[in-house]
């Protein structure tokens, strides 16, 4: 029963993870990449996480996971997008494009923040969890990500709205 349970539910939200993970990183295959690894970790641990909220678990895993990578590798900016988007993204190629090359332009706490936020639609108290930092982090790191898109990005502010600050 429990194996059918996590089935169902990891059927239910791998696309809106793999959306996340996509956003993060800009690589298709690097959000499938950790979207695949949450998922293992959740199902390891399945039998504690059923009863509580998993697929937040599986969002904490995927932006630990790519920081980590992110610093392993020591980069400064996020490459050039690589691959299609994937579904969810958007059906539209040029708003994808803003989406990704906007977000090209935040840091990587930045960039959490935002499509936590704005694309997932987490609270900032939800959102602090993810990423296991405080309410404040949150709020700080989202309006500087704001006031930068605004100067460099202004169009991906049309599309998520200017309304969560």
């Amino acid at each position: 029963m429990q194996e059918q349970e996590f089935t169902e539910w990891a059927a239910g939200c791998q696309r809106t993870l793999l959306r996340s993970a996509y956003l993060l990183t800009g690589d298709l295959h690097r959000a499938q990449d950790l979207v695949q690894e949450a998922l293992v970790k959740v199902a390891l641990r399945w039998s504690q996480l059923r009863e509580g909220n998993p697929t937040a678990y599986a969002r904490r895993i995927i932006v630990r996971d790519n920081v980590s990578w992110w610093r392993r590798r020591r980069e400064t900016a996020v490459a050039e997008p690589e691959g299609p988007a994937p579904d969810g993204v958007s059906s539209d190629p040029v708003t994808a494009m803003v989406v990704r090359r906007a977000l090209l332009r935040l840091t990587p706490a930045q960039r959490a923040v935002l499509v936590l936020r704005h694309f997932d639609d987490l609270s900032e108290r939800e959102t602090a969890d993810v990423l296991g930092v405080s309410v404040g982090t949150v709020k700080s790191q989202n309006a500087a990500a704001l006031a930068r898109l605004r100067t460099g990005a202004p169009e991906l502010l049309d599309l998520i709205g200017d309304h969560h600050e």
